[in-house]
Formats: structure tokens, sequence, C-alpha cells
């Protein structure tokens, strides 16, 4: 059994089957509604062949039937001719009149017969159809059969039941064809709704719960299935509502424990502990720090008049991290940024992106390397280290919530870059990852820029 994926391929198959069927069908009807329209022709011809033969009979004086036809009919039912004959029968069914050359009648008689009778029979090898009518004379009944021989039957007639088939068959398909034409044509206008809705299905994601799929255009017949998925998807949203409640106040609620916890470390006399106690805090921290990042990213709408100036966002970037590297025994370094770039985006979210980029970039790089920042004129930032790149596999599971190359890795969440992949989609930006001829990745950042008021978008984006 053939098995469709498509709703169209499926309809589409069985409409040709349908079509297929019915132009058979329709061909043999017609075929057949001709053939009766043709006998119906011929009976009616024979009738008005005996009818006129029945003109010319009349009674003798004797009482005796004679019949008188012009030269005309005696040359229509010569021997010669062969084609029609005709006769004229008593009412025991004897033959008083023939054309026939042994004189007989051409049909047998019935005594019940009508008034017209349409009539079949076989003479030797010829098939003979005809009518026979009655005709009354004075107080006698008479009979008059005209018939004709099918084997002589009009070449036209022939001509059009016997190839009518095939005329019809060219005829038909065609049309049929061009039927199936728009048939597909209307298949796939009534299912665009469809099309439309998964389009905008495929949009639905963990971060974007809050799509749903339109109902106004949707065929009545898939209407309840996809209410149903957008009641699915409603029961969907309010999980990851509850959930990212769960974690934003969880991450409120253990900041203060932390907080006394790191005052009570500081009474500490032994100071290794207290350090070493104190760096664990620390992590802890900017793990709480980052779910709460997470869980405000998740509720963030940016004003569609918000804008920022991406090279004031890294020199402050670049300030706040160089105590961090220098420590490490690493240095920044920042190209560009003379002038403003603007682009549309939050500031602050801005620089939590390009934050977490150089921290999870200062993780990488070897002692007494360089992490270097680029901010380009067409709206793009680039941020790169000195440490092992990224290999083709890894380049999706980076961004992945809690993912870590190396687990045993102290001091990494796995969360800094899901949070600049989702800023990166909240501001329309694209994130590009590559790894550098020297050693190292570049990870870059393509925003919309704003220049002179028009809206443009960096090629390289592309």
């Amino acid at each position: 059994m053939i098995r469709f994926k498509s709703i169209i391929s499926r309809i589409v198959f069985l409409h040709v089957i349908a079509l297929v069927v019915t132009s058979i069908v329709m061909s043999f009807a017609l075929s057949w509604l001709l053939g009766v329209a043709t006998d119906n022709i011929h009976d009616q011809a024979m009738q008005d062949q005996a009818v006129s033969v029945a003109r010319h009979l009349h009674l003798k004086a004797d009482g005796s039937a004679a019949l008188d036809l012009p030269p005309e009919l005696q040359g229509l039912y010569s021997q010669p001719y062969g084609r029609y004959s005709y006769a004229v029968l008593d009412e025991r069914g004897h033959a008083l009149v023939s054309s026939l050359a042994d004189g007989s009648a051409i049909f047998p008689l019935d005594p019940e017969s009508r008034d017209v009778e349409y009539l079949r029979t076989q003479r030797g090898q010829a098939a003979i159809s005809g009518a026979s009518i009655r005709k009354t004379l004075g107080q006698k009944t008479f009979w008059v059969q005209a018939g004709e021989d099918l084997a002589n039957r009009d070449v036209l007639i022939d001509d059009i039941v016997a190839d009518f088939f095939k005329d019809v068959g060219w005829i038909t398909l065609p049309i049929l064809f061009l039927l199936l034409a728009i048939d597909i044509a209307i298949f796939a206008r009534a299912l665009r709704p469809l099309r439309e809705a998964s389009e905008i299905a495929s949009h639905i994601s963990p971060i974007r719960t809050d799509v749903r799929l339109p109902l106004d255009e949707i065929p009545s017949e898939v209407r309840p299935l996809v209410a149903a998925v957008n009641q699915a998807l409603d029961r969907l949203d309010e999980g990851f509502r509850v959930q990212r409640e769960f974690t934003a106040d969880a991450a409120h609620e253990l900041r203060t424990p932390l907080s006394i916890l790191r005052t009570r470390v500081d009474t500490l006399d032994d100071r290794g502990i207290a350090n070493a106690l104190k760096h664990d805090i620390e992590s802890m921290s900017r793990i709480l720090g980052q779910l709460l990042d997470i869980a405000e990213l998740d509720a963030f709408v940016i004003d569609p008049n918000d804008r920022a100036d991406l090279s004031e966002v890294c020199g402050h970037v670049a300030q706040w991290i160089a105590p961090l590297a220098l420590k490490q025994d690493k240095e920044i370094v920042l190209s560009g940024g003379h002038k403003p770039v603007w682009v549309r985006g939050n500031p602050e979210m801005l620089s939590r992106a390009i934050r977490n980029l150089a921290e999870n970039a200062i993780k990488h790089t070897p002692r007494g390397t360089v992490i270097e920042f680029a901010v380009e004129e067409n709206g793009v930032v680039r941020v790169s280290d000195r440490g092992p790149g990224i290999s083709e596999e890894e380049r999706e599971l980076i961004f992945r919530r809690f993912w870590r190359r190396d687990r045993t890795l102290p001091g990494s969440t796995g969360l800094g870059l899901s949070i600049v992949q989702r800023i990166a989609e909240l501001h329309q930006a694209t994130i590009r990852v590559e790894n550098l001829p020297t050693g190292g990745a570049r990870f870059s950042l393509y925003f919309v820029r704003l220049e002179a008021g028009v809206d443009s978008l960096p090629a390289a984006a592309e």
C-alpha cells in the first residue's frame, strides 16, 4: 500500500485514480448513449419508411390489396441495391407483397403486436433491423414492414460509433488533466493556512513560549487539533513561567545566606581556610547571578527606542575586566571604538553579553597571552582568545545551558554563553564562532546598526 507523508500528494493520488475511473466509465457511458441514440434514429427512419410504403397501399375493386410504389421507392427497395426491403402482410402473417427475392415476410408476425413495433432478425449471415406498422383499409388490417441490412448501414453512422470511444478519450483526457491541475491549485490554496501555521510553529521554543497558532483561517476539520495544540502550549507556557519564577526566587533567597556566610568567613582566624571559602562563596554568587540573569532575560522585552554605543559598551567592559586579566598575567587589547557605533539595543544587556564573552576568553587563554576586543563600524563586536579553540562538533553545544567541556574545571557553570545567545536573540543579532589560524577562538556578534536614522544589517551577518 502506498503511503504519502503529504496531504496534497495523498489527495492528488486518489483524485488521479478517480479521474481515470471516471474517464473510462464516462467514455463507455457516452458510447452506450450514442449507440442508443443511433438505434433510435434508425428505428424512426425505418418507421418512416414503413409509413411511406403504407401510403401507397390500397384496396382494389375485388377487395384485394395492391401496392403501387413510385419509381424512386422502387429503386430504393430494388434487389440490386439490397440495402432496404419491405413486405406487406395480412392478418394471418402471410406476405401479400415483398421486395425480398423469395417474396417472404421480413419479420414473423405477432398477433399481439402493437400498432408500431421495432424488430430485429437474422437472415442467414445478414442482421436485419426494421419496423412494422399496422395499416387498416376498410375492414381489413395489414402489416407493413420495412427493414435494413445492417451490413450496409450508413457509413457515417458506423464511423461515428466505431471511433467514438477513441475520440472521446482524446477530448476527455485533456479536460480531466486540466481539472486535475485546477484541483491541485485549489488544494494548495486550501492548505495554505496550515503551511502558515506550520511556519509559525517552527518559531516556538523554550524562549518563545508565547507563540500561538492562528485559528481564523484554519479549516474546520483541523481546527480542533490546532486548538488542542494551543491549549498544550498554554500549559507549557505556564510550566515555564513557574520554573522561571522558582529559579529567580531561589536565587534571590540564596543571596542573603551567602552574604551572611561571607561575613562570618571574614571572622575566621585561619586566613587560608577563609580565602578558600571566600573563593567558593564567590563561585556560588556568580552562579546565582547568572541564574538571575537567565530568569530576567526570559521575561525581558527590548524597548524599540533603546539604542547603545558599542564603542562605549566595549570600553566599559574592557576597563571592568582588565584587573581580572592582569591578576592572571593576561592582557586586554581594545581595537576600534574611536567613534560611536550606534546599534538598536539595551546598553546594560549588551554589556552583560560582551562581559560574559570576555570572562569566557580569560578562562581559556593561557598566561602571558592577550584577549582582544574589536569594535567595527558596521556594528560587529569580536572577542578573541588564545585558547585551544572550539571544534565543529562543540559549536552548537557550547550555547546550551550548563554544558561544559570539562566538568572538573573550577569556576565553570556552563551558563555564560547561553546568556550571550539569549541576549543576541533579543537584539536580533547573530553569533559566529570560528577558530583563528594563530590558535584560539573568536566570537563575533553582528548587531543591527543605526546609521543616519536608517536601520541596516551588517552584510557579514547574512
